[in-house]
């Protein structure tokens, strides 16, 4: 395994902690996945970009990763509530499609925009619906422990009974008593001993689509239950890092984390991670304020308050350039910018890939060249092992691109940095663009072959002194996207930035 000491901040802790698996060299990682009744949007593409990343760079250092990332396909009520319209059913009703059609169309397009945004796929990608027995099973044993009642054929877990042994509230701050006081006028939910317990299991109406029997008649799992289940099947009673949005840190995190204890006596995960939210323009995002915007209107560019379209990998790079703690404004100024950031890496990309060390005689040995190039590379990966700082890694790239585009433009000689430290720049400067931040070049199947046949009606232009010609293909290349570079030894092309 490769040396590093990665951080990670701990929102149990509310501190970085030095990382150290359970069983290395594997990890276990946990991610809330979807609740899949809509299309996936900015706020589902956070979360997969963040924690993919995550897979990335443990990967990286040598560690096995068993990726879990679930699919919410019921018990997910309107408003994160105990009470109402499960999320998938009410849009079954809408569409007038069964609930599984409903689930089945979501996780599809959710799966494809994933895809556009060059996530790795999950090691295991369970189904609530596919763990009923085992959701059915967490619940006998909490009820076993004393720490859950049944009323009426639903089963609520007992907040302040657990509290008696363990601490409600630790992962988000929250205190028990002021979130007593601050229920107490909603405190015509009947069944429950307490307005903060949670249900564990529903009673399900004649009404209800999706269903089960159990013990307790005929009902369907808490939304909070079914992570639980899942993660402890697939990762043990305790495994490595549970990761999601902050938005679930209050209530399902926090009630995963009782539910673990409940019947496990143990925390479910030894590090929290959490990303920060995004804001559009400044402000949350809400269907009601008409600044909703699903990964497919930014790919196409079919929204009021887009300018244009923005590719998926803009996106992923976008959301790089910020620590995945920070919140992250989308508009369209910063938007363009991270456009820029991402064609400027990229041409560096196709350098880099292109150059090979070829020594020059009577060149020495550039010591400050060589140590600006080993403090840049050492500084991309501090800032990785610093709980994955993307967006500092990132701007210790554009130092080693300085010096690639410098060696491609024949300012920085090979043989003053010797074959070993070229090739350390080229080989680093790849495996972080490509394996470590997940960023591919975007481009279609006739691309090059267009690009060769241009260029080469370019270069004949160009030597037969056809200018009006030669100003018209670069005129024609600018339009789609692409510059012309004439250097001294051949015509290039490179993305426009």
């Amino acid at each position: 395994m490769k040396s590093h000491q990665l951080k990670i901040y701990n929102t149990l802790s509310r501190e970085k902690e030095e990382f150290q698996a359970i069983n290395p060299p594997f990890v276990g990682m946990y991610v809330c996945g979807p609740t899949v009744y809509g299309d996936a949007h900015l706020g589902h593409a956070r979360p997969a970009v963040t924690f993919d990343t995550v897979n990335r760079y443990l990967s990286y250092l040598d560690y096995r990763v068993r990726y879990v990332r679930n699919i919410t396909d019921v018990g997910h009520l309107q408003g994160d509530a105990d009470e109402g319209e499960d999320k998938i059913a009410k849009k079954a009703k809408l569409e007038q499609l069964e609930p599984m059609e409903v689930a089945q169309q979501y996780t599809d397009s959710y799966h494809r925009d994933m895809a556009a945004l060059n996530t790795w796929k999950p090691s295991i990608e369970p189904r609530a619906t596919g763990h009923i027995p085992e959701q059915i099973a967490l619940v006998e044993a909490i009820l076993a422990e004393g720490l859950a009642y049944e009323v009426n054929g639903s089963v609520y877990f007992d907040v302040l009974k657990y509290n008696e042994s363990y601490k409600y509230g630790k992962l988000s701050g929250r205190i028990l008593d002021e979130l007593m006081s601050g229920s107490r006028d909603l405190d015509g939910q009947g069944e429950k001993r307490n307005p903060v317990d949670f249900a564990l299991w529903k009673n399900a109406a004649p009404e209800h689509l999706m269903k089960w029997d159990s013990p307790w008649g005929i009902g369907f799992p808490g939304w909070h239950l079914e992570c639980t289940a899942m993660s402890s099947k697939y990762l043990g009673t305790q495994f490595d890092i549970h990761g999601g949005g902050m938005d679930l840190m209050f209530p399902h995190h926090e009630c995963e984390i009782a539910q673990g204890n409940a019947c496990n006596h143990q925390d479910p995960a030894r590090y929290w991670m959490h990303n920060n939210m995004i804001t559009i323009n400044g402000q949350k995002m809400g269907k009601s304020l008409g600044n909703f915007i699903t990964l497919q209107e930014l790919f196409t560019g079919d929204h009021k308050l887009l300018e244009q379209a923005y590719s998926p990998m803009t996106i992923r790079y976008f959301m790089l350039t910020a620590h995945y703690r920070s919140t992250l404004d989308f508009s369209n100024e910063a938007l363009q910018a991270a456009q820029k950031g991402y064609k400027k890496l990229i041409n560096g990309l196709r350098i880099a890939r292109s150059l090979e060390f070829s020594p020059e005689s009577g060149a020495d040995l550039d010591e400050k060249q060589i140590q600006q190039i080993e403090s840049s590379i050492a500084a991309a990966f501090r800032a990785m092992d610093d709980d994955f700082n993307t967006a500092q890694a990132i701007g210790h790239l554009f130092n080693l691109l300085k010096k690639i585009n410098s060696i491609f433009t024949g300012q920085l000689k090979y043989s003053s940095l010797g074959e070993e430290i070229f090739n350390k720049l080229k080989d680093t400067f790849i495996t972080f663009v490509v394996d470590i931040l997940g960023l591919l070049e975007e481009k279609s199947e006739v691309q090059e072959p267009m690009l060769s046949l241009l260029l080469k009606l370019y270069s004949e232009a160009k030597t037969a002194r056809d200018y009006d010609k030669v100003d018209e293909i670069r005129a024609g290349l600018k339009s789609m996207g692409f510059v012309v570079k004439d250097m001294k030894e051949k015509i290039d092309w490179a993305y426009e930035e």
